[in-house]
């Protein structure tokens, strides 16, 4: 399909919702599926959720309600804690899993309280493509996932951001700070705030794709290949020693592979 015939399947879909109750990160996908979202139905039959929880970077956190209430749109806030989920701070294969079956229980619980219809995630056709156990919970919950459903691919997503106007037309892709660990790796609330103080650090330094991804004692920072001889000039390279030092690390890497989505997975055993 072209991209225009993909986007008016969208708005069928979306049309029929009705309402909808849209699971918003602040990410390039649910950013714009919460614009769509309200073009269609509009603005009172639509409701950005947002769980906040450990593995959500504070940065992501601000940037939803910005955005939200950029759409006009009402946001409503629940806490939530992946880490008092049985089976999630041992960090399995099927973390996700977890992960996702709690917060769509969330959203389907506080959907009905509201009235709505239905609960939207911003899942995408490259979704596909990765290991996404996440995908089960959400099929087993009867989440509907409009841009997927439309087959909609992450850059058709970015050139009609791009169209409409959206500041997250070119934001890097989101993941929860889980992500950073290997398969096995215990999570836990320390941890976690390592990595969201290290990637505050190359935020603010204005790089624009990474990870930190945490291997014990060492970080290893991903960034786009075209930002890896900067993060080395010592300009930047000293500051971030000694922040990410501070933060608890004892050794720094850098992988010259540079930012790619799902690294974790790479020579893992996945079911």
């Amino acid at each position: 399909m072209t991209l225009d015939a993909k986007k008016l399947k969208l708005e069928r879909i979306l049309t029929e919702l009705g309402s909808a109750v849209v699971a918003f990160s602040g990410g390039v996908d649910s950013t714009f599926l919460l614009q769509a979202a309200r073009d269609v139905l509009g603005a009172d039959r639509v409701v950005a959720l947002t769980a906040t929880s450990p593995t959500y970077p504070s940065y992501e956190f601000n940037e939803s309600v910005r955005l939200a209430a950029e759409l006009g749109i009402r946001q409503v806030v629940v806490d939530s804690n992946e880490l008092d989920i049985p089976g999630f701070a041992e960090n399995p294969p099927r973390r996700c899993y977890h992960c996702k079956k709690e917060l769509f229980g969330i959203c389907l619980k506080k959907a009905k309280e509201l009235g709505f219809k239905q609960v939207l995630d911003g899942s995408n056709l490259d979704d596909l493509d990765d290991y996404r156990p996440g995908r089960e919970a959400a099929t087993e919950l009867s989440i509907r996932s409009p841009l997927l459903e439309a087959e909609l691919t992450k850059e058709d997503i970015r050139e009609l951001s791009r169209r409409c106007g959206l500041s997250t037309a070119e934001k890097q892709p989101f993941a929860c700070l889980a992500s950073r660990f290997p398969y096995g790796t215990r999570i836990t609330a320390e941890r976690l705030q390592q990595l969201d103080r290290c990637e505050t650090f190359l935020r603010n330094r204005g790089f624009g794709t990474f990870r930190v991804r945490y291997h014990g004692e060492t970080a290893r920072i991903e960034v786009a290949l075209d930002e890896l001889s900067r993060i080395i000039d010592d300009d930047v390279r000293i500051d971030l020693l000694a922040e990410f030092k501070a933060a608890g690390f004892t050794y720094v890497a850098l992988d010259l592979q540079g930012y790619r989505t799902g690294s974790m997975n790479e020579g893992a055993a996945l079911t």
